[in-house]
């Protein structure tokens, strides 16, 4: 009688989920490189010669849940079973979305490139703007999204009593489409006040704007994409540390004296590929990012990165294929990190190949 009651029980707690249509997936990647960083140390000891062969962080688990035709929603985790994505849907009867939880905000939701180093690079932070995936409540219809996402904050926090957000960050894209090209249009902008026990009480804004889009010609296509930022470190967007290289994302808020500073910064890319085949795409880009550093200490106008690569996708089967890649990116620092040695220019060659199965 027990079992029964305890089967009884678990069935009457199942009963929503089994209601609910569940698509579960995944997604196994490895990556295979070998890589030379030259640090340029000025020294016989700042080349790093290094062989990767691991698991993608961005290996994922997930699911697509359909409630009804009203409710939805979805999950994925990373292979450390960490948080991607959680969010719930609600489809209004006009067609728009109201979407609550955590995935890819509006400037996010963009990748023009095929970049697979560095765990599928994809030139973030390399020429495409990037911020992640970030709790918001967003709001959608046609090609047009509005969302309010929780806010990042950066700078000094020593002698911070307490730090103000008034509004959370806000973030509007639209996408327009045709037959055989589509364009992205994107800006966002985020304000925050920093309180300090003694001195000056700042307020950080940070703003980013951004446009990119693509052709396909037969065979061949491109993509194109480009924006300019304000404060873009504390605004949250990523930095590339390809080779464990130091970010060139101005992280600076505030300067010694507890004043807002303006850094400004740039970037773009180009990618063009040819699909060779069914089971074949060529495909070979660059992108650049620049950061102007408004802060003491600075040697020179700011500091940049640029990464260019070529690779090649081989479908093996459904679901499985390999992707080869070679490149070669490098940075300009404006800092010293070493006393008595000029601001270093480290680079970086890479070739191997990222290994993917989806299930």
């Amino acid at each position: 009688m027990k079992k029964l009651l305890i089967i009884f029980a678990v069935l009457c707690l199942a009963a929503p989920a089994m209601a609910a249509d569940w698509n579960f997936y995944g997604s196994a990647r490895m990556a295979t490189f070998y890589s030379i960083v030259d640090k340029d140390l000025n020294n016989d000891n700042d080349t790093v010669n290094r062989t990767q062969w691991a698991q993608q962080g961005n290996s994922r688990i997930g699911a697509t849940v359909k409630v009804n035709d009203q409710i939805g929603g979805a999950f994925e985790m990373s292979d450390s079973f960490g948080k991607r994505k959680l969010y719930g849907t609600y489809n209004f009867a006009g067609g728009s979305q109201l979407l609550l939880g955590q995935t890819y905000t509006p400037s996010s939701s963009y990748f023009y490139s095929n970049s697979v180093f560095d765990g599928d690079g994809d030139l973030l932070g390399v020429g495409q703007f990037y911020t992640g995936r970030r709790p918001m409540v967003q709001w959608k219809t046609g090609g047009f999204k509005l969302a309010f996402i929780e806010p990042t904050t950066t700078g000094d926090t020593e002698g911070v009593s307490a730090t103000d957000l008034i509004i959370p960050k806000i973030e509007a894209s639209y996408g327009f489409k045709g037959d055989a090209w589509f364009m992205d249009v994107f800006g966002g902008i985020q304000t925050y006040g920093i309180d300090y026990f003694e001195g000056n009480d700042p307020t950080i804004t940070s703003w980013v704007a951004g446009l990119g889009g693509g052709m396909t010609f037969g065979a061949f296509y491109v993509n194109l994409g480009g924006h300019y930022a304000a404060n873009a470190g504390a605004y949250g967007a990523y930095g590339s540390q390809l080779g464990g290289l130091r970010a060139i994302n101005d992280d600076f808020a505030i300067d010694d004296n507890q004043n807002e500073i303006d850094n400004t910064g740039y970037g773009f890319l180009a990618v063009l590929g040819f699909n060779l085949s069914d089971t074949m795409t060529i495909e070979g880009g660059g992108g650049y990012q620049y950061a102007e550093l408004d802060v003491d200490g600075a040697l020179g106008d700011g500091e940049s990165v640029w990464q260019v690569y070529l690779n090649t996708t081989i479908n093996i089967a459904p679901g499985f294929f390999i992707v080869p890649e070679i490149g070669y990116a490098s940075y300009d620092y404006a800092f010293v990190e070493i006393p008595g040695q000029e601001e270093p220019s480290p680079n970086i060659f890479y070739a191997g190949a990222k290994w993917q199965i989806n299930f």
